[in-house]
C-alpha cells in the first residue's frame, strides 16, 4: 500500500496522521511518499517520521521525499491513497493579503480560510494547484482515494468531485471533537459513549442530537447553561457565537466562534462595534496563531529527534482509521465531505458539498441519507453554499464577473460593503496575489 502526502512540510499534521498509520497494525508495512515545494519544511518532516517509524513500528514503512513540481507524478505513481495539507500563498504572502487588503475597505475578519473575501481567495489560490494533481492522479494512480483536509473544505472538495474524476472525501476534526468539547466547556458531566446526529455543511454541519450512554438528552442541560453564559453581563467564554445559535436558531454548530462569526451578516458590523467585545470575537485571530506558530518554529531548536524526546500516540484525526477500514473492510462511521448527490440533506441543493455520516469499508466511502434540517438551519447552510458554487464556478470560468458574483453574495461582505467596492476590492485582491492566482479576465 502506498500513501502520498502532499503538503508534507505541515509537520505536525503530517506526524499526527501518518505517526498515526504506524501504530495501526493492517497498515503500518506501507511505502510513504512526502511531497512539497519547500525544502525546508520537507526534511524536517522525513526526519520526524523517519524517527517515529524506528520507533513505534520497527521502521516497516518505507519513507521517500519528493520536492518540487518536476517530482510530484513520482510522489503520486501508483498511491492507493493522497492525502492532501497544502497551503497555497502561505502565511505570507497569501494569508497577509487575505486580511489586509480587506482592512482597507472597513472589512474585518478573524480566520479567513473557509467563506468570506478571504475564504474565496484562498480558494481561488488552491484550485488550480488541486487541479494538477488531479490530473496527473488520472494518469499514474487513477484508482487512489484522496482525502482532502485543506481548506476553503467544501469549495476545494467539491471542486475536485465536480471537474475531475478523483474519488475524494474532505475530512475536518470539527465533527468528531464537537459533541465532547461542548460538554467539557459547559462543565457538563455523562456517561460514555456519546451518541450525536451531525449534519450540514463543513464548519456549520448541525449538532441534531445528543445523548450519552445512558440514552439521556443532553440537550435541554447544554441550552440551560449556554442561555445562562449569555445573560452574564461580562462572560470570558469564547463560544459565545455559536451558543447565540442555540439561543435564536435552537442547535449547536461544529466549528468554532472564532470562524462562524464570519460566516454570516449578525456579529462583525462596523455600525455595531460593540458586538465583538460582547461576544468576544477576535478579530485578525488567524493572522495571530500563524505568528505563534513562526515564533515557536524560530525558538525551536529540536523537535524532539535530535535529544530522543519525540512522541506519538494515536490522534482524533480520521486519516489512519478511514484507511484500516477501507484495506481491513471494517465497518467505520465518519463524518465526511461529499457531494449532496440524491439529496443526501434534502433541503439542501444537489450541487452542494455537505458533511454527512458516512460508513467506511473496503467498498470505500458510503454517504449516508441524512433527511431534513430544520428550515433556518437550511437557510443558514444556504447563504454559504451560494457563495461556495459561484467561487468554483469562478475558478473554472476564469472570469472576473464571476469572483464579483461570489463575493456579492457572501453575508459579511455583502452586508459591510457597497456593489461599487465589492467589486474594487476583488480587483486589488487579483492584483495583490499576482502569480498565485491564474489570469482572470
Amino acid at each position: 500500500m502506498k500513501i502520498a502526502f502532499m503538503g508534507a512540510g505541515s509537520t505536525i499534521f503530517a506526524k499526527n496522521v501518518l505517526g498515526d498509520v504506524m501504530l495501526t497494525p493492517a497498515i503500518r508495512e506501507c511505502e510513504i511518499a512526502l511531497y512539497d515545494i519547500y525544502e525546508p519544511w520537507l526534511n524536517e518532516t522525513y526526519e520526524t517520521l523517519c524517527y517515529l517509524n524506528e520507533k513505534y513500528n520497527e521502521s516497516r514503512a518505507v519513507i521517500h521525499k519528493y520536492l518540487g513540481v518536476e517530482s510530484r507524478k513520482d510522489a503520486l505513481h501508483h498511491a492507493d491513497f493522497v492525502i492532501n495539507a497544502i497551503q497555497v500563498g502561505g502565511y505570507k504572502p497569501g494569508t497577509v493579503i487575505d486580511f489586509e487588503v480587506p482592512k482597507k475597505y472597513g472589512l474585518r475578519q478573524t480566520i479567513a480560510d473557509t467563506l468570506g473575501i478571504g475564504g474565496i481567495f484562498r480558494a481561488l489560490r488552491t484550485i488550480p494547484v488541486m487541479e494538477d494533481f488531479a490530473r496527473d492522479m488520472e494518469q499514474v494512480c487513477p484508482d487512489a482515494l484522496l482525502l482532502n483536509y485543506t481548506n476553503p473544505m467544501a469549495m476545494l472538495t467539491g471542486f475536485m468531485l465536480h471537474h475531475t474524476g478523483v474519488k475524494t472525501v474532505g475530512l475536518c476534526h470539527s465533527v468528531q471533537t464537537c459533541s465532547p468539547n461542548l460538554l467539557k466547556e459547559l462543565g457538563i458531566e455523562y456517561k460514555e459513549p456519546l451518541t450525536d446526529r451531525i449534519y450540514g455543511i463543513n464548519h456549520m454541519a448541525w449538532l441534531l442530537e445528543l445523548r450519552d450512554g445512558t440514552g439521556k438528552d443532553l440537550y435541554p442541560e447544554v441550552r440551560k447553561r449556554a442561555l445562562a453564559e449569555l445573560a452574564k453581563e461580562k462572560s470570558d467564554c469564547d463560544d459565545l457565537v455559536r451558543f447565540e445559535y442555540i439561543r435564536r436558531l435552537g442547535y449547536y454548530c461544529t466549528e468554532s466562534s472564532e470562524h462562524n462569526a464570519e460566516y454570516n451578516a449578525f456579529f462583525l458590523k462596523k455600525n455595531y462595534p460593540e458586538l465583538i467585545e460582547r461576544y468576544n470575537i477576535p478579530l485578525d485571530e488567524y493572522i495571530r496563531r500563524c505568528e505563534n506558530q513562526i515564533n515557536i518554529d524560530r525558538k525551536r531548536k529540536t523537535n524532539g529527534v535530535a535529544d530522543g524526546t519525540l512522541t506519538h500516540s494515536m490522534s482524533h484525526e480520521y486519516g489512519a482509521k478511514i484507511l484500516n477500514a477501507i484495506v481491513t473492510d471494517t465497518p467505520l462511521r465518519v463524518g465526511g465531505n461529499v457531494l449532496n448527490t440524491g439529496f443526501l440533506i434534502s433541503n439542501l441543493p444537489e450541487k452542494a458539498c455537505v458533511e454527512v455520516s458516512c460508513m467506511v469499508d473496503g467498498r470505500g466511502i458510503n454517504p449516508c441519507r441524512e433527511g431534513e434540517l430544520p428550515t433556518a438551519l437550511a437557510a443558514l447552510n444556504q447563504q454559504n453554499i451560494a457563495v461556495q458554487l459561484l467561487t468554483i464556478e469562478a475558478a473554472v470560468s476564469k472570469k472576473k464577473e464571476d469572483i464579483y458574483r461570489a463575493a456579492m453574495f457572501d453575508p459579511h461582505t455583502a452586508a459591510e460593503l457597497s456593489i461599487d467596492d465589492i467589486i474594487s476590492l476583488c480587483d486589488d485582491l487579483i492584483e495583490a496575489h499576482g502569480d498565485y492566482l491564474p489570469k482572470y479576465h
